[in-house]
């Protein structure tokens, strides 16, 4: 048995520390955790879980409006935002108590508190020393603040979930993930919003189809999208917050949300004095196995700037025990990870856009359907679903799959494990559909657009 306090000290319980601490307990280890906020991590407190519970309640929005193509007589209705934030903070107490327990079941010390690590084997909490065999840093992410004057007079995303009243304008400045999620929870839930990017267009990663139908969707559901612009500054004057843009062109709005990603949260962690390798952006540099410049300290998740993703950091965590308390030097594979974006409507994808695939070498065959939703049919609503394949031509490997629509998220999952079996173009084409579904467009596609 190692003389340190501890086999393994990790710093952060969100879902990554969670999991791997949790999993080196259960093998024997002694474990000890440290978190200076709540348990959980971004995702319980100020990410996922919330976010996905406001994205539920403003949905609502659309559904009455829609009932009545079924034949429903919907009636007066309102909405209280303070009643969902007290139901949403409930909710992220349970979880936060599920941490705790799942934690203390396990036999892992929970030290509250700011870690910061003193050297190769200890970190200090408050005015307490712990030693470890291994520390694990998985401190997670932290809002990147805008550098603009007057930034101050605006909110990141973390504030957003603990606003007092709902917002009757909303400046929302970022074309990540983040933005476009809370431009359409504002939209539906009845604020004005304006989505400010600075590029021609947002979501820069995924692909053109994808990007271009969901701002085409969003706007005609009222989101007002504003593209190649950048504010200058911010101005407060009396109860507004005024947003500046270049040719003396302004926005006022009760509140201005930030929504220009995230940053990895490794500030103020001791890594620089033990010359742990960081990138310019401060994400700790790992090997294939999760290992920094200095053996012993490992990272895993959001503070590793790989794939900000909480099944990433889960299945991070896990290569991790493998490695270190099992012996069976495991990796994670970042291919064909999904990931969706809870956008109204929503998108899912997983493995290349065509233009990744294009740039890679490939020589691909593009199959797209676009149509409108069943539902739509009775509701009259005016909003169409976009589904893709990228093709290799060579293999006729499946290379990506793309939706936007309702419940792309859920479909997108089962595309996911067909990508990741390799499925060609021809499995896909075998597979019999369920109908009447949206999925099954998915299998039924047979003429590639671009021949």
């Amino acid at each position: 048995m190692s003389h340190h306090d501890f086999d393994l000290f990790t710093i952060g319980a969100g879902s990554g520390g969670v999991r791997a601490s949790r999993m080196a307990a259960g093998l024997g280890a002694r474990v000890a955790v440290a978190e200076s906020r709540r348990l959980g991590g971004t995702c319980v407190n100020v990410g996922c879980v919330p976010k996905k519970l406001l994205v539920y309640a403003s949905q609502f929005s659309a559904a009455f409006e829609d009932a009545r193509g079924f034949g429903w007589k919907v009636g007066d209705r309102s909405f209280d935002w303070g009643r969902l934030i007290a139901n949403k903070d409930r909710e992220i107490g349970r979880l936060n108590d599920v941490y705790r327990s799942l934690l203390e079941d396990s036999r892992v010390t929970i030290v509250e508190g700011r870690a910061r690590l003193v050297d190769r084997h200890t970190v200090a909490v408050g005015g307490t020393r712990y030693t470890a065999e291994t520390i694990l840093i998985a401190s997670g992410g932290r809002p990147n603040v805008i550098d603009i004057p007057g930034a101050e007079y605006g909110i990141s995303s973390d504030d957003v979930f603990h606003l007092s009243t709902l917002p009757k304008r909303i400046v929302i400045v970022g074309g990540g993930y983040i933005a476009v999620e809370f431009a359409g929870i504002f939209n539906e839930l009845g604020s004005e919003v304006h989505l400010l990017h600075r590029g021609p267009l947002f979501l820069r990663d995924f692909d053109d189809d994808v990007r271009t139908t969901l701002a085409e969707e969003m706007t005609k559901r009222g989101v007002q999208l504003r593209f190649d612009v950048r504010p200058t500054h911010m101005t407060r004057q009396g109860n507004d917050v005024v947003i500046n843009l270049p040719e003396g062109k302004t926005i006022a709005a009760d509140v201005v949300l930030c929504g220009t990603g995230r940053l990895p949260n490794t500030s103020d962690l001791g890594l620089e004095e033990l010359d742990v390798a960081l990138t310019d952006r401060g994400a700790v540099i790992v090997d294939e196995f999760s290992e920094s410049s200095v053996p012993g300290i490992y990272a895993v998740g959001d503070c590793t700037d790989r794939r900000a993703l909480t099944p990433v950091a889960l299945a991070e965590a896990m290569a991790f025990v493998e490695t270190v308390f099992k012996g069976n030097p495991t990796s994670v594979s970042y291919n064909n990870v999904p990931s969706a974006v809870f956008s109204q409507p929503s998108v899912g994808t997983v493995g290349l856009t065509e233009g990744r695939a294009r740039s890679d070498g490939y020589d691909v065959q593009i199959f797209r359907s676009t149509f409108r939703p069943m539902a739509h049919t009775l509701s009259g609503r005016d909003e169409r679903t976009l589904m893709k394949l990228v093709v290799d031509r060579a293999s006729d490997r499946v290379l990506g799959a793309h939706m936007v629509g309702p419940d792309a998220g859920e479909i997108i999952q089962g595309m996911a494990v067909a990508l990741t079996c390799g499925a060609t173009k021809a499995q896909f084409d075998a597979t019999i559909g369920i109908h009447p579904t949206a999925a099954e467009e998915f299998v039924t596609m047979r003429t590639a657009v671009d021949e």
